[in-house]
């Protein structure tokens, strides 16, 4: 049996999770913003040091290996994409997204778009086809003006894509693939099919966007995996729950894609114990990410927000906060500010000393005693105590007129607050569960998620063994599969004739069959789940899926449609337009899931380590607790809080009325005692 190899890339760490059977690894290396295809193969040679192995020997025994990265996310935040110009229907200039409230550089210039005369009626009849001199002028202009791509996004063009589809093909025809005058042309219809021109512009300048970087950074990570005997394709985490060949990515479908991919392992933890209702709480280096699961069903988004843009491309919602263990401290105007801004991993935090002067979360826990300078990811990186202080000192404490120890205590307490609004803003507000169990990871979770959690009103919480690299971990958990989108605008009723629901369907598995024979898998091996996008008469929308077998006599969209209606709260005879429609093709690939462990033969006392003095509040007297082995707990082993739980890749801190339990599937089960 061959390796399984999942790696993620964080703002500040490059995770790795690594299965061959029943076995697993985990490892992490410091991210490289300015090539993440250098920690990428970082982690992958980390990897195959864990199982005492030759890299080439690794990877040629690799079966999968799949990829989550930031490279788009980062690069929408730090406007360094490429210089995108856009064709619009004129008159609707005004909808590109030239502005930017946070004072960044805007998406698109204003320079850079160029109108062009046609018309699709509301019904998607086209009135007026663009003249084809006026769309080689606007193209030259815009390329004479530094466009690195352009963007066809046309009015109705959701609903009949014909007139996007001329553009494209008159600039192909001007400017071949061959001559180096030849620019990169997407059509906002290929990308996306429903409702909302502005969020259809969004979407599609937001693809464009990051692209180019993608394209070249993705490729050289398979071309560097190929060179190092690894005999399959690199599959590209996606934020609908899939991977897909870099071939067959979008642009658009990476963003957000490593937390994405951190809520369905957060779903898999859930369903271990029964849970109704999961929230996922991931704190890495740089951001705290909320998701949560409802019966099963993860969180999703039909008209995310992407930095600010709103887009209509349909995929798992993830509420991201500015608030990880980089999150610098400062004060502004008098009052601590802890984030958004993140010191990364370059310079990263003062204690890493690498350059950075400005103090983070990281430093104050150091300070606080919560982290073990000699013990940080197990031994593998020293911290330096005495430069966190001076940071700290200089930047918060003198400003405010404090301690040191009290300025630690804020900046810790500032970040846990926060963090604790939010997740109890997200319970009221979206879920419909009196007592939710609270997954926690990333390399910082655990060491904040009591206090957290207590600030929210939750008491359950669970930490895996892998919770310091749990996005790639839950990357393991995802399935090669495209999801396809086929605007149908009709109404539908019982009794309606649903003869075009199932044509339509029956295209989009057909395109599936061949995306998916490209992907190595054939047709008896891929598994087809119906993805139904409807709107009431009254603009409310809903997500409804469905598992169906195209060799049976009926698909079941009866029975989808009337889950519809439910959802909607519409009558059984009222009327539910179809907005969109998707089939996701999935085929599976080997996942690793937890098992079971023996009750722990060992005595408590083996896990101890030794004490430490840490401070528990914000004045007095620091205490000596004790700390234990997180890799030295096993099933049925119990601590009672205050108390220390360190593991070689995250600390965890069980506070006074807190108690942590290893259970049998070697979980930290963690509970609120009163």
């Amino acid at each position: 049996m061959g390796f399984t190899v999942d790696i993620d890339t964080g703002g500040t760490f490059t995770d790795g999770f690594i299965t061959r059977g029943d076995e697993f690894r985990t490892v992490k290396t410091p991210t490289t913003p300015h090539d993440l295809t250098i920690c990428f193969m970082e982690c992958i040679k980390e990897a195959a040091k864990a199982f005492a192995l030759p890299l080439g020997d690794f990877l040629y025994d690799a079966d999968i290996v799949r990829f989550s990265n930031t490279i788009g996310t980062n690069s929408i935040i730090q406007r360094d994409g490429s210089r995108v110009g856009m064709i619009v229907s004129a008159g609707y200039e005004n909808l590109c997204p030239t502005a930017s409230g946070d004072n960044k550089r805007p998406l698109v210039e204003p320079s850079m778009i160029e109108p062009i005369d046609e018309q699709v009626s509301a019904t998607g009849q086209v009135h007026r086809v663009p003249e084809h001199g006026s769309v080689l002028r606007a193209a030259q202009a815009l390329i004479d003006r530094g466009a690195r791509c352009l963007v066809i996004a046309l009015n109705h063009a959701d609903l009949n894509p014909e007139n996007e589809q001329f553009i494209r093909e008159s600039i192909k025809r001007e400017y071949p693939r061959d001559y180096l005058g030849s620019v990169p042309v997407f059509l906002s219809s290929d990308i996306v099919q429903r409702p909302g021109y502005q969020e259809r512009i969004n979407t599609a300048a937001l693809n464009a966007y990051i692209h180019g970087k993608l394209t070249r950074l993705l490729y050289k990570a398979g071309e560097d995996l190929r060179r190092q005997q690894y005999r399959g394709h690199l599959f590209i985490g996606h934020n609908n729950g899939a991977v897909a060949r870099v071939a067959k990515t979008r642009a658009i479908n990476t963003y957000n894609s490593g937390p994405a991919a951190g809520l369905l392992g957060a779903k898999e933890i859930g369903a271990l114990y029964g849970a109704r209702c999961v929230m996922s709480g991931d704190m890495g280096g740089t951001s705290f990410d909320i998701g949560f699961v409802v019966d099963g069903e993860p969180s999703y988004a039909l008209r995310p927000d992407v930095e600010g843009f709103s887009c209509n491309l349909p995929m798992l919602a993830i509420r991201a906060l500015g608030a990880g263990g980089g999150s610098i401290a400062e004060v502004v105007n008098g009052k601590l500010q802890v984030g958004p801004q993140s010191a990364g991993a370059l310079p990263g935090p003062a204690c890493f000393g690498l350059g950075g002067a400005r103090p983070t979360v990281t430093d104050a826990n150091l300070v606080l005693g919560w982290l073990d300078p000699t013990f940080f990811l197990g031994g593998s990186k020293t911290l330096d105590l005495a430069k966190a202080r001076a940071a700290i000192d200089s930047r918060v404490a003198q400003p405010l007129g404090i301690s040191v120890e009290e300025a630690a205590w804020l900046i810790k307490d500032t970040v846990e607050v926060d963090v604790g609004r939010e997740l109890a803003a997200l319970r009221k507000d979206m879920v419909p569960h009196p007592d939710p169990m609270l997954v926690v990871y990333g390399g910082a979770g655990p060491l904040h998620s009591c206090a957290i959690a207590q600030a929210a009103d939750i008491s359950t919480l669970v930490v895996t063994p892998f919770s310091a690299v749990f996005s790639a971990y839950s990357s393991s958990l995802m399935d090669v599969g495209h999801l396809y989108y086929r605007r149908l605008d009709l109404a539908l009723h019982n009794g309606a004739d649903l003869s075009g629901v199932a044509q339509a369907i029956d295209g989009l598995r057909r395109r599936g069959e061949a995306d998916m024979r490209g992907e190595g898998f054939p047709a008896e091996n891929v598994s087809w789940e119906l993805e139904l996008i409807v709107r009431s008469n009254d603009e409310r929308e809903a997500k409804i899926a469905a598992l169906i077998d195209f060799h049976s006599s009926a698909t079941g969209i009866e029975a989808v449609l009337g889950r519809a209606r439910a959802q909607l709260g519409c009558a059984s005879d009222a009327p539910v337009v179809l907005a969109s429609l998707g089939v996701f093709g999935k085929a599976a690939v080997s996942h690793y899931l937890p098992r079971k462990v023996a009750p722990a033969t060992s005595a408590l006392s083996d896990a101890f380590r030794c004490k430490r003095v840490v401070s528990l509040q914000r004045t007095g007297a620091p205490v000596a607790l004790d700390v234990y082995d997180r890799d030295k707990l096993g099933n049925g082993h119990q601590v009672i809080g205050p108390v220390i739980v360190e593991s070689h890749q995250t600390t965890m801190v069980i506070p006074e009325g807190w108690s942590l339990k290893v259970d049998c599937y070697d979980n930290a089960l963690i509970e609120r005692m009163n």
